[in-house]
């Protein structure tokens, strides 16, 4: 009988644990789970295990994908679709294979996006703080209605393609950038238009693309400058689309009307973990802080029930398909022959 998998599991939170445990081939499974990230510090912790779980903000680079393999590491599982964090060509080269979870509730996180547009529009946060307090002045309060406003979203996936949806319902134009347009999208009414459009166009612009070399700071102060005065940017894909330099400054000189985050380009740093205590030593992030239109929440987009019993089931799924040779191409990003 073939031995369970060894998997070492990364940036390993309880909701992280518990919902693999709850999952009824978990058992087939030998889990070993570490709080801490994969890194150049921690990646010695991996000896003797067949699988690296792995999230997010976790680091697989050529250095630690050589470290990885010389361990015995045969399988990179992420618990998460994106995987501008692995070094792909040279994992490929080292014949270890690379898993993702393609899609796992994308509505979870358009919902959050669109939680972000409401909450920076009609400041219920600020409004919520103001009644506690026995505050109930309007002042400062005034949003903007919704309905017929010019929404653009980059990049028609799973996630963006349900921000549209759910967008649709509130009555906003949906103008869309996306090299492979949807159809079933353009038959709800979306337009499709070139990324200047819709840059120009738009009241509020949702990012929801992949972090790859063409479109790293996708968001600067050229494409900036192009937007219309008072825009809303929302972020709930990954930090590097972002140049915070050039959105810091755009926000001072009132170009940039709202923000709201879910992802920063330094996130790994900060994100999943309490600083409450501590001093943050990130000027930058401080610095978006200190803005009354910015919103930043700590990459919980993806954080519901749903999503994460999709995470757990897809992922072992992917791990027990790799160990019993019958892995799905479209679930792995590297599949060694």
């Amino acid at each position: 009988m073939t031995p369970p998998p060894r998997v070492a599991m990364f940036s390993a939170q309880q909701y992280d644990i518990q919902s693999f445990k709850q999952h009824p081939l978990y058992e087939q499974i030998d889990l070993t789970s570490f709080e801490t990230s994969l890194g150049p510090k921690t990646v010695s912790l991996c000896q003797n295990f067949d699988v690296l779980c792995a999230f997010v903000n976790d680091c697989l680079d050529n250095s630690i994908l050589h470290q990885l393999s010389d361990q015995g590491v045969k399988h990179i599982a992420l618990r998460c679709a994106g995987f501008n964090n692995v070094d792909t060509a040279a994992a490929k080269e080292l014949g270890l294979a690379v898993s993702r979870v393609p899609a796992y509730s994308p509505e979870a996180v358009a919902e959050h996006a669109l939680a972000l547009i409401m909450t920076l529009n009609r400041k219920t946060h600020k409004a919520y703080n103001r009644v506690r307090e026995g505050n109930f002045n309007l002042n400062g309060l005034l949003g903007f209605t919704l309905h017929n406003k010019k929404v653009g979203i980059v990049g028609t996936g799973h996630i963006g393609a349900a921000l549209a949806r759910l967008l649709t319902g509130f009555g906003c134009e949906i103008y869309c950038y996306d090299p492979y347009p949807d159809d079933a999208l353009i038959k709800q009414g979306v337009v499709y238009t070139s990324l200047e459009t819709l840059f120009k166009e738009c009241h509020i612009i949702s990012l929801h693309c992949p972090l790859n070399e063409q479109s790293h700071h996708l968001i600067n102060a050229e494409s900036l400058a192009s937007m219309r005065d008072g825009v809303m940017l929302i972020n709930t894909s990954r930090g590097g689309l972002i140049d915070t330099h050039a959105v810091i400054e755009a926000l001072k000189k009132h170009k940039i009307g709202y923000l709201g985050l879910d992802v920063y380009e330094m996130e790994s740093e900060l994100f999943f973990r309490d600083h409450s205590s501590e001093i943050i030593q990130d000027d930058v992030f401080e610095r978006l802080q200190t803005f009354h239109n910015v919103l930043i929440t700590g990459h919980q987009g993806f954080f519901t029930a749903e999503a994460l019993d999709q995470i757990a089931e897809v992922t072992l799924q992917n791990i027990l398909a790799l160990n019993n040779g019958t892995a799905d191409d479209s679930r792995f990003v590297v599949l060694p022959d």
